[in-house]
């Protein structure tokens, strides 16, 4: 596959594009506050690769790939990346990718005098895709790009979290071949965010974090507009941890449950009172919660069975409730078994702990928000029960993520997260793009 020249790319060195006011990879957009701003930042996504972006993100959303299955996936962005002459490295899992970007030599050809800052020893700055998905049914109607794939489906948004991070790229590919890139960014595309404990422990473990410094990723949210963000200091999502219980006994007959073991009075009673036991050893405000997904006992109305499972989550807003949360989940469950005379055996699976966003870096976020659209396209944003192994990147270097809005404004969510129906606005992957762009370069100059 031939290598891209910046002449045949939208917005090329030449400075001609179509779609720029400014410079050869976009102008101002179209916040009331953006035009200024983006006069003195360059990187707007030109109309050419806003329209070849969609139909990428599109052909992901067509071909949905569970977690580490997602060979298509990224054997298309191994194409894209290398076609615009970048040296992406399939992560040691077989699935995923990382790829520098400013460091010449996975950057085309360049001048050594205009990339020596760009080559210096210093952190690099991170941005994080997600590329799996989801395994059930897309149910959309009247949607031509709709899941080929029985049983698989983008209901989380990972096919616009990965294209706009290709997007970001591309354009920052472009910008230091200009010799307008401050500094090297990594761009980390990560396989099974889905599958506790998720993909960024591997990803981790495949070098994605080697000469990072900072990291910053975007997750679809259906509850806000397409052309803003939602932004959080401190944590902005939940530990989610697995939990399973299985309850063992002699079983019996049920016209003399008390020479026996009533299992399904146990399990009963631990899906009830082992939540109510947890609400009163722990803060309150750390927000644990178990909440059972499933209970199964017994085959006939009149036997007492010998066994019992129950299976759930286990949450938290607090992380250090969330380093606790085995031992006191486990105390607890042993207790109320133990009451019934039930045998318990606990399988706690560690899941992934609470995205805590980093002060500084939620204020570039910002800072990259207001640049491109103004600061009236940022909002606040509630911290979320759900889970994200982008947590373990934050383990390790300080980091953000930002909720990016893909409801079309002026209507209803479109389709939850995680459901079926799900649909964003596809003027996100745009906004997306600039706001990684934007915080590169912003990055780039405070370094």
């Amino acid at each position: 596959m031939s290598r891209e020249s910046d002449a045949d790319q939208p917005g090329g060195a030449d400075g001609a594009s179509a779609a720029s006011g400014t410079d050869g990879v976009g102008g101002p957009g179209p916040g009331p506050a953006a035009g200024a701003a983006d006069a003195a930042l360059p990187g707007a996504l030109p109309a050419d690769l806003r329209a070849e972006l969609i139909a990428f993100r599109r052909d992901l959303h067509r071909h949905p790939e569970l977690g580490n299955q997602e060979y298509r996936t990224t054997a298309a962005l191994k194409a894209r990346l290398e076609l615009a002459g970048l040296a992406p490295r399939v992560l040691n899992t077989g699935t995923g990718l990382i790829c520098d970007i400013g460091i010449d030599s996975t950057v085309g050809t360049g001048s050594a005098d205009r990339t020596t800052a760009s080559t210096a020893p210093r952190p690099m700055l991170a941005l994080r895709a997600d590329i799996d998905a989801l395994p059930i049914p897309d149910t959309k109607v009247d949607c031509d790009y709709r899941s080929t794939v029985p049983g698989m489906a983008h209901a989380c948004g990972h096919d616009v979290h990965t294209t706009v991070v290709l997007g970001a790229g591309l354009v920052l590919a472009r910008l230091h071949r200009a010799g307008r890139l401050p500094h090297p960014v990594r761009l980390i595309f990560q396989p099974a965010e889905e599958v506790l404990p998720g993909g960024a422990p591997d990803a981790i473990e495949s070098g994605a974090l080697e000469g990072v410094g900072r990291i910053i990723a975007v997750h679809c949210d259906p509850k806000v507009d397409a052309g803003r963000i939602g932004l959080r200091t401190g944590p902005i999502t939940s530990a989610c941890d697995r939990l399973e219980v299985s309850l063992d006994g002699p079983g019996g007959h049920t016209a003399r449950p008390h020479l026996t073991t009533d299992l399904v009075t146990a399990a009963a009673r631990v899906a009830s009172d082992v939540p109510a036991l947890l609400g009163r050893r722990v803060d309150a405000r750390a927000g644990l919660a178990v909440t059972w997904g499933r209970i199964e006992a017994g085959h006939a109305c009149n036997v007492i069975p010998q066994h019992a499972e129950l299976s759930g989550t286990v949450r938290c807003l607090d992380l250090d409730a969330w380093r606790a949360a085995p031992d006191l989940v486990h105390a607890a469950i042993a207790e109320v078994a133990d009451l019934h005379r039930a045998k318990s055996v606990i399988n706690y699976v560690r899941g992934v702990p609470p995205v805590v966003n980093d002060g500084a870096m939620t204020e570039l976020l910002r800072d990259a928000m207001t640049a491109r659209r103004g600061p009236y396209a940022i909002e606040d944003t509630e911290q979320s029960l759900g889970g994200e192994d982008f947590s373990w990147y934050l383990e390790q270097v300080p980091g953000a993520m930002a909720r990016l809005g893909v409801r079309t404004p002026g209507d209803s969510p479109r389709g939850d997260l995680h459901r079926g129906d799900f649909d964003p606005d596809e003027a996100s992957v745009e906004v997306g793009v600039e706001l990684f762009t934007a915080a590169a370069l912003l990055d780039g100059r405070r370094l």
